[in-house]
């Protein structure tokens, strides 16, 4: 006798509606699983800001200043001229704020060996004669330094790797809400190339924590630490013509260096923008595959480590003939909706895209600005509570949240 002859499998009919009910299931979770990773993504992008915000201040209480943004060395070879030149035997005051911090991110082997001179390099080759103390200029794919990723410095919501690119940053300083003579800076007459009116134009210009090439101390920031931008967020360009990473030059060319100062939003009226996915560009006159956001975190040019408060979060780069000139870049984020800013006091915000940003056609404040424009030097930013978050001296009270 069968003691099992009256037992029932399941039917094929059951078997399907179980599979159709578990890839429901899946459907449902799967929105909630990606959103929960991308949480933690974003909470680990956070920290990362945080330890650059401590290591800003214990740079400072070492110091008694900040780290400078555009600081290094220079052996005279190039006799002042061609800041933006290849250099093998000097970086030609080209270093990044972040290399100062190096030490104080728990990256002093790294800072060791930028600090010596150095044979290695990445190909595994003998450099000869040896690389200087402090390296070569920061593009430079053989200097080891360079080229290494930082943990610190990558957000990991942010999937680019990989050549053309050295060692990437997801982070760059705060220059203010004006980038006009940003890419000179306020030379130090006694260390480093001079040119006085260029240093005229960039103390009138140049409002923000960072200065290309000036020592710049907590005290500076006279609009309170609190309620002024140190860092901000920066996405790193992936080869897809991504307004926001990649800089398109405008059809006008280096003349257009004044038609961005005088209307910074020049760039997205220009018909430069893909209609149909007006977060890229179109096609073509794009900048070379070198000159990607981020690309080089040692580096302390424009669109390398350079951002400003003048167009909001995610808004696209706007160029004239080369991202080194005067150019507009703003923070970027592979997040959604914002992205996240470094206060001076070492708080840590997230910056919505909407965030209230003034009139995105008024002039940029600089040297021969005036009270009609709204323009003029010592002004109150002309890009709302954006651009008043970037100033560290404009004498601006920041009364809402953000």
């Amino acid at each position: 006798m069968n003691r099992y002859g009256n037992s029932k499998g399941f039917t094929l009919v059951e078997l399907l509606v179980v599979i159709a009910i578990i890839g429901v299931l899946v459907g449902l979770l799967l929105p909630a699983v990606q959103a929960a990773r991308e949480a933690a993504r974003r909470m680990s992008c956070s920290n990362n800001v945080k330890q650059l915000g401590l290591g800003l201040h214990n740079y400072h209480s070492a110091y008694g200043q900040m780290p400078v943004h555009g600081v290094g060395t220079d052996d005279g070879s190039d006799n002042g001229q061609n800041w933006w030149t290849s250099y093998s035997t000097n970086n030609h005051w080209r270093l990044s704020s972040l290399v100062g911090m190096t030490p104080f991110v728990e990256q002093q082997a790294l800072w060791e060996k930028i600090t010596n001179p150095s044979t290695e390099r990445t190909d595994g080759a003998q450099q000869s004669p040896p690389w200087p103390a402090m390296g070569p200029t920061p593009e430079n794919i053989q200097y080891v330094p360079w080229a290494t990723q930082i943990p610190t410095l990558r957000c990991p919501s942010d999937p680019g790797t990989g050549l053309p690119s050295l060692g990437r940053t997801n982070y760059a300083s705060c220059m203010g809400d004006s980038h006009w003579r940003a890419q000179h800076g306020d030379f130090d007459p006694d260390s480093g190339p001079t040119n006085s009116t260029y240093a005229e134009e960039s103390r009138a210009a140049n409002r923000g924590m960072f200065v290309r090439h000036k020592s710049m101390k907590f005290r500076d920031v006279l609009d309170g630490l609190s309620n002024t931008i140190a860092m901000m967020e920066i996405a790193t360009d992936l080869g897809d013509n991504d307004a926001r990473t990649i800089g398109k030059r405008h059809p006008s060319g280096q003349p257009a260096q004044t038609d961005i100062r005088d209307n910074p939003s020049t760039c997205i009226e220009a018909g430069m923008l893909d209609p149909q996915r007006p977060q890229f560009w179109t096609a073509g006159n794009t900048e070379g595959s070198t000159k990607g956001r981020g690309y080089r975190w040692a580096d302390d040019q424009n669109v390398q480590s350079m951002a400003f408060t003048i167009l909001p979060p995610n808004s696209p780069l706007c160029i004239p003939h080369d991202s080194n000139g005067p150019s507009i870049t703003t923070g970027s984020s592979r997040h959604q909706g914002g992205i996240h800013v470094l206060m001076g006091d070492g708080a840590v915000k997230f910056i919505t895209d909407s965030i209230e940003a003034g009139n995105q056609r008024n002039p940029v404040v600089y040297i021969s600005g005036n009270a009609a424009n709204k323009n003029a030097p010592g002004a109150k930013s002309p890009f709302g509570l954006w651009g008043s978050l970037g100033t560290r001296a404009a004498k601006e009270t920041i009364d809402s949240e953000f």
